[in-house]
């Protein structure tokens, strides 16, 4: 299965009527960078999506930084970029490939299979020196039938028994940067640290210069894991645990979850426990 795009098979496709692009671009330190940027200049046909205001939730007591959005309101936002489940798929970027992962799993999760992840994103489109535009598309609404595979999502409650039980089934991976793991720093969060029992796998090293790496490179990245392990991946937010999720899948790891909330939500319980301390990459903790 194919899970990215490149800008030569866009460029090439890029006046088929079946085809649908979605602009992801955002700045978490600049929250309306992602829409300028598109008014500024996009790929030809395509619609923006703002990732705090249509992947995401409200933020609420519990259910982290960016809660997953209501399924209801973004099957209408969809169907309004006149997208179907005939419809193939392409979410991009500023070429970081976390936010183009974000929408990429959300529909996904909705039941469509035909999404993919261009690889560089805008900047290699751009580099490129492929055509781009001013002009914002007004396409006529789609249907679409929402199908949720439950089997993606990891709920707080299941993390939660895998913490308390001391269970070794399923995997619990962090995408988070090394620092923010062991808590030496926390930018954001509450508390520093990580969820008790998980190893660490930083999501930009699935990448390299803005694009996926290939299967055998993500397989030698979760080499010490076997492909029949379950996993329940995340982060901080729930964002940059989608591209670890586009990776463990390309690795051909099928039992695969994402713990939508992340940290974020682990630590909005305050009774919740957090681990410290050096780096662990591997299933078992006995490991050396």
């Amino acid at each position: 299965m194919n899970f990215v795009v490149s800008k030569e098979w866009l460029e090439e496709h890029l006046n088929n009527d079946q085809i649908k692009i979605v602009d992801c671009r955002f700045d978490l330190g600049d929250l309306e960078k992602g829409s300028r940027l598109y008014k500024e200049n996009h790929i030809p046909g395509a619609v923006y999506f703002d990732l705090e205001k249509q992947l995401s939730a409200p933020v609420s007591k519990h259910g982290g930084r960016h809660p997953l959005p209501d399924i209801a309101q973004f099957k209408s936002d969809i169907e309004k970029a006149g997208i179907d489940n005939a419809k193939t798929v392409i979410a991009y970027d500023g070429g970081e490939g976390l936010y183009a992962s974000r929408f990429w799993w959300l529909l996904q999760f909705l039941g469509h299979e035909k999404v993919f992840v261009l690889n560089e994103g805008f900047k290699g489109w751009d580099e490129a020196g492929y055509v781009t535009t001013k002009d914002i598309p007004d396409y006529e609404t789609a249907e679409f039938e929402v199908n949720i595979r439950n089997e993606m999502m990891a709920s707080y409650e299941e993390v939660k028994e895998v913490v308390e039980q001391e269970k070794k089934s399923p995997i619990l991976i962090d995408s988070r940067e090394g620092r923010r793991y062991i808590g030496e720093v926390e930018p954001i969060d509450r508390i520093p640290g990580h969820i008790p029992g998980a190893i660490n796998k930083f999501w930009a090293e699935g990448l390299e210069q803005g694009s996926f790496k290939d299967s055998k490179e993500q397989k030698k990245r979760f080499a010490e894991l076997d492909s029949k392990d379950q996993i329940i991946v995340y982060c901080g937010s729930g964002v940059t645990a989608a591209p670890n999720y586009i990776a463990l899948k390309m690795a051909g790891f099928h039992n695969v979850k994402l713990y939508a909330g992340s940290y974020s939500d682990w630590v909005s319980y305050e009774q919740n426990p957090v681990a410290k301390g050096k780096i662990n990459n591997k299933k078992n903790p006995n490991i050396s």
